[in-house]
């Protein structure tokens, strides 16, 4: 049994690939570049500091006598994964290069290599992918280089870093919720209040229902209880082996969609290409549009929760995608 994956109209099966983790070979700067002792420090809370701090992280080695100079590499801080300002932007040029052993793509800022938090070169698997995170570093301004205008950088660090060393624990916490998942769950259809949220769920989510029957060969049970109900243990395993069978930059993928739709159904349908990134936002948000519809918009809230949602949505679905990509 298996998911399909659509870079075109024809579905594809999951190819199951292998990030290498060995380091690029480090680029040596030119001539006229600058010396690695002006170094850049940025502290936990991303102030830009002078001194050299012990819980500091650089992006360029500090002077040190006892050491070879080496300013041909930039290490991204741990604050990057965590959305705070990092603080200016220190290059003028991205360009992307294949690295030395031939497998995999890497980005430069200006001569050097960029490398992940855990100074891991920044190894990704196709040319459209690191094409298309250096296009992020190159839209940073001068006063600040800002992570959450940079979904795909942070989804190359997770699948580079987390997932190799967490998958057990990220399938067994997917799995974990999916019994609670949100399109099991259905509104009373005998209360006026609610009864016309259940008609949309049965015209909306019933096809999407229909899908996992379908597909992994088990009924799955709706109920109305907010505490959830019990899938069969057929549906259970054949839903966990499948997702064991992932990539990194699958399961990286599949991680997030289902932690901002609330729905690992709706996560596999989406990366599968079942369901179209509007289709997954518009059933993500049924029940709540519907109260919009009733009882209009908040201003501050549901646009910006809807804004949101559509980053972590999309750049999901884009970033799986472009690591496909020839």
């Amino acid at each position: 049994m298996s998911l399909f994956v659509p870079p075109s109209p024809e579905k594809k099966p999951f190819s199951i690939r292998h990030l290498n983790s060995v380091a690029t070979a480090e680029q040596q700067p030119p001539s006229d570049a600058p010396s690695s002792s002006s170094s850049f420090a940025f502290s936990s809370d991303g102030s830009n500091n002078e001194k050299n701090e012990d819980d500091s992280v650089y992006l360029r080695a500090p002077r040190n006598p006892n050491r070879r100079r080496d300013s041909s590499s930039v290490t991204m801080p741990m604050s990057f994964m965590t959305g705070s300002i990092v603080g200016k932007r220190f290059y003028n040029q991205v360009t992307t290069r294949e690295a030395d052993d031939g497998n995999g793509w890497t980005v430069m800022l200006d001569y050097r290599t960029l490398k992940t938090p855990s100074k891991r070169p920044l190894k990704l698997p196709t040319l459209a992918l690191a094409k298309a995170i250096a296009a992020e570093w190159e839209y940073q301004q001068i006063d600040g280089i800002r992570p959450f205008t940079m979904p795909l950088m942070k989804l190359a660090c997770t699948a580079l870093e987390r997932v190799p060393l967490t998958r057990t624990k990220i399938i067994e916490h997917l799995m974990k919720k999916f019994n609670q998942d949100l399109v099991f769950c259905r509104a009373p259809d005998d209360n006026d209040l609610t009864s016309y949220v259940y008609d949309r769920q049965v015209e909306k989510i019933d096809p999407l229902l229909h899908w996992v029957e379908s597909e992994f060969g088990f009924k799955p049970v709706v109920y109305s209880s907010f505490y959830g109900g019990k899938q069969e243990d057929g549906l259970f395993m054949a839903v966990e082996n499948l997702l064991k069978k992932t990539d990194d930059c699958e399961l990286a993928a599949i991680d997030a969609i289902a932690a901002a739709s609330h729905s690992l159904v709706i996560a596999l349908a989406l990366v599968s290409g079942r369901l179209q990134i509007e289709e997954a936002i518009e059933l993500t948000r049924l029940e709540e549009d519907l109260q919009m519809d009733r009882w209009g918009l908040v201003e501050g809230g549901h646009d910006v929760d809807i804004a949101d949602l559509r980053v972590q949505i999309s750049s999901a679905s884009v970033f799986l995608g472009l690591s496909r990509s020839l």
